[in-house]
């Protein structure tokens, strides 16, 4: 048996009923709990995230927006482009459907999980704030459930290592470049590992930096090239959506029973490569959100709950839409080439893949540098709040980019499908061990709001 097939063997159990039904329970309760609060308090949410937060010693590293675009630069990756090609490619165009209903729901997760990593962040030994599911876990649930945080940070270090913090991204890159430019992929690794080394040694001020400025950039232009080519295919745009909706829920019948795609093949390649893209649920986001200049736990969860609609409902759905619409999907490319050919495609140019290209060595360069910071935060926390040892971490980390492009392509997905979601399981259990707290912690924010006793 090959290493390959163990893998998706560990993969398929990883992903099994369990971890999908308690995904999606998670943000069905939260979504009914919050009465629909992802839906009705979105417009609120993106106005929070340009609105600085009035009041003194609000306590905190970076500012709100650094905060979500530190979150957004981890999620916002290869995921959104060679994550969407491979769901759809593994099980269907349905797929996507699957994708966009898991970032509806986790949407009140990731509000859940990061609300509640402001309510329970402390300080490390070092002054610095610290923050996430490993320190609710142990704060908010006790410390006879020390270990579950502990298992948390550990998983948190081996996705931040081997799953979407490197292998992943600099593999996107590497591969994407040799594709449209014929650059070298050992030039461009070593490239790439100066520059990481460079950022990543300045710590989370120098990384939220850099975000907030690629982030947005990057996200728009992105979406601008995608809007074209949906407005350049109008007329196809609703066939293309009820074949998407009807794929989901009858596979055979809509794309036809010789491919031999499931109902359950859509439900995990969306599930999956969803929560990859957007993390809802995986306990990420609220470390960065953990470090925002803010004295209300609720106002950074909604402000931190944009980025699973910004990075799934818009970005993927973008890439998603294209690559159905213009059928590439049922061609032979795979990855960042199906999405390089779907955008070449559609705009019946070659600049098409150059925009992917560089949206793809964007997003994921972005993504290296999130998932490093939380790596290193859950390495903190093991240390025992000491950042003696982070030094070490981030050579381990450089080290790991370094011999990422070198790594074959369908073991680095199914590593980190794995790793994803090991870490996924710990955050679920405590966000259903501190259910009752999101929702009182938000009752009583909305009624302060509502009696103007603090400021919207």
């Amino acid at each position: 048996m090959s290493i390959d097939s163990i893998l998706n063997s560990i993969d398929n159990i990883v992903w099994g009923a369990p971890l999908i039904i308690l995904l999606s329970g998670v943000g069905v309760y939260f979504t009914i709990q919050l009465k629909l609060l992802q839906f009705i308090h979105l417009p609120k949410a993106f106005v929070y995230m340009f609105k600085p937060e009035k009041g003194k010693n609000q306590s905190g590293d970076i500012s709100a927006f650094a905060a979500l675009s530190t979150a957004i630069a981890a999620t916002i990756g290869t995921g959104n482009i060679i994550g969407v090609a491979t769901a759809i490619q593994a099980g269907g165009p349905g797929a996507l459907f699957w994708m966009w209903l898991i970032a509806l729901f986790g949407m009140a997760t990731k509000y859940a999980e990061s609300m509640l990593a402001l309510k329970f962040r402390t300080k490390d030994k070092d002054g610095f704030i610290a923050g996430g599911p490993m320190y609710y876990i142990e704060l908010g649930m006790g410390q006879k459930w020390k270990w579950l945080a502990k298992l948390f940070a550990i998983f948190g270090v081996l996705v931040a290592l081997f799953g979407i913090g490197t292998f992943p991204q600099v593999n996107g890159i590497t591969a994407a470049l040799n594709d449209t430019f014929n650059i070298p992929i050992s030039i461009t690794a070593i490239v790439l590992t100066v520059i990481v080394a460079a950022i990543i040694l300045g710590g989370v001020k120098r990384i939220s930096k850099i975000a907030s400025v690629i982030v947005p950039f990057m996200a728009i232009a992105y979406v601008c090239a995608s809007l074209l080519i949906l407005g350049l295919n109008f007329d196809k745009l609703p066939s293309t959506l009820l074949f998407i909706v009807e794929a989901a829920f009858n596979p055979e019948s809509a794309i036809g029973g010789a491919l031999g795609f499931t109902v359950m093949q859509a439900i995990q390649s969306g599930v999956a490569r969803g929560i990859f893209s957007n993390e809802a649920g995986l306990g990420s986001a609220p470390i960065a959100a953990a470090a925002a200049h803010t004295n209300e736990p609720v106002r950074q969860g909604l402000i931190s709950m944009t980025g699973t609609f910004l990075d799934t409902i818009i970005v993927c759905t973008m890439t998603g839409l294209v690559i159905v619409l213009t059928g590439t999907w049922q061609g032979a490319e795979e990855g960042a080439a199906l999405t390089n050919l779907a955008y070449s495609q559609g705009l019946a140019s070659s600049v098409g893949a150059l925009i992917v290209t560089i949206g793809l060595v964007f997003f994921a360069f972005t993504t290296i540098l999130g998932w490093c910071y939380y790596g290193e935060r859950c390495f903190v926390y093991l240390s025992g709040g000491r950042t003696k040892g982070i030094k070490l971490y981030r050579i381990v980390f450089i080290c790991l980019i370094a011999v990422a492009p070198f790594i074959q392509l369908s073991t680095i997905w199914i590593l980190a499908d794995i790793f994803n979601g090991l870490m996924a399981f710990p955050n679920l259990v405590a966000l259903v061990g501190l259910r009752h707290i999101v929702v009182a912690e938000t009752r009583s924010y909305f009624d302060r709001l509502k009696q103007g006793l603090i400021e919207g």
